[in-house]
């Protein structure tokens, strides 16, 4: 069956179109984005404004035609942090539900780590052994760990990438300031979880995930995108941490020009590279491999799970409850 997945993240918005039925490799038919930065949208009262109510349903809009376009059987949307957070969000659903016929599904942090962190285990496998997975998103750090495909432990920190350039790194560049303070923010609210972790045991394998840390790999000299996902690619402290200070001196527009650095993502990398030193450090993680599936993967995954518990049927109700 063919399969469309449209996540509503903080910076962007995102269709994949996948061919996929039980016990398969779900294999990407098409895909779509649309840079929104919809955190960038939200009031100092936290609700998210008119501008970005009125680019959110746009896109989702798009994205819906887009999947009718591909021939999508099933079309699954959902929402993360920049929604789930918002003080309107119920409102920003249901006008959105009104103007498009798509009901956004918000999930959970937790969830969010759980799903991701199944479709990681599902592209290393049981040989994998323990793992710690960590991503790191728009608005939310997300870190799980386990044995099963199931994690022992899972939760999401307010340490998006995004969130933390809008909230604390606002300058091109930071002051040193600003800097220190979200250096010292970040660890703070990670070393309030490594206990957490380290009761889930010493992971076998350290595993990253989603665009942040794919393109903190490719400027620390991993493979780029181009040579497919199956090549093997590690993100290493020693190689990241050198880059958090000239990071930290570059404007805008001096980041572009960095491998793996997209303009989208310029303004929010160095941020990145705080939480991802932050939380290896804190971790005790020297390096890690990076993943090409996540989120979007995982509700696949979850959905074609659903539809194998339910003996094959198709019906939106052998859903998973997220």
């Amino acid at each position: 069956m063919r399969l469309g997945v449209l996540d509503v993240g903080s910076n962007t918005v995102h269709l994949l179109v996948v061919d996929a039925h039980p016990g398969a490799q779900p294999l990407a038919a098409n895909s779509m984005r649309r840079l929104l930065r919809l955190a960038e949208h939200l009031t100092p009262e936290g609700a998210i404004d008119d501008p970005g109510i009125s680019a959110l349903t746009d896109a989702v809009a798009a994205a819906s035609a887009a999947a009718e376009d591909a021939g999508v059987e099933e079309f699954l949307a959902f929402a993360t942090s920049a929604v789930r957070e918002a003080v309107n969000g119920e409102a920003v659903l249901d006008h959105v539900e009104a103007a498009t016929g798509i009901r956004l599904q918000v999930l959970p942090g937790t969830a969010e780590a759980d799903l991701t962190f199944l479709a990681v285990r599902r592209w290393f496998g049981w040989s994998a052994g323990r793992l710690l997975v960590l991503d790191i998103g728009g608005g939310s750090l997300e870190i799980a760990a386990g044995l099963d495909e199931a994690p022992d432990v899972s939760f999401s920190l307010p340490l998006g990438a995004g969130r933390l350039t809008r909230d604390l790194l606002a300058g091109d560049p930071p002051g040193p300031t600003e800097v220190r303070d979200a250096r010292r923010y970040v660890r703070r609210q990670i070393a309030s979880r490594v206990r957490d972790v380290t009761r889930a045991g010493v992971p076998d394998r350290v595993v990253v995930t989603s665009k942040t840390f794919r393109s903190l790999a490719r400027l620390c000299g991993a493979a780029p995108s181009g040579e497919g996902p199956t090549v093997r690619r590690e993100l290493r402290l020693a190689d990241l941490s050198p880059w958090i200070p000239r990071l930290a001196e570059m404007r805008v527009k001096q980041r572009v020009e960095l491998a793996g650095v997209s303009a989208e993502r310029a303004p929010q990398v160095l941020a990145g590279a705080l939480v991802a030193e932050a939380a290896f450090e804190l971790l005790g993680v020297e390096q890690a491999l990076v993943c090409p599936w996540a989120l979007r993967e995982g509700i696949i995954l979850r959905r074609l799970d659903a539809i194998a518990a339910a003996g094959g049927v198709g019906d939106r109700s052998a859903v998973a409850a997220f």
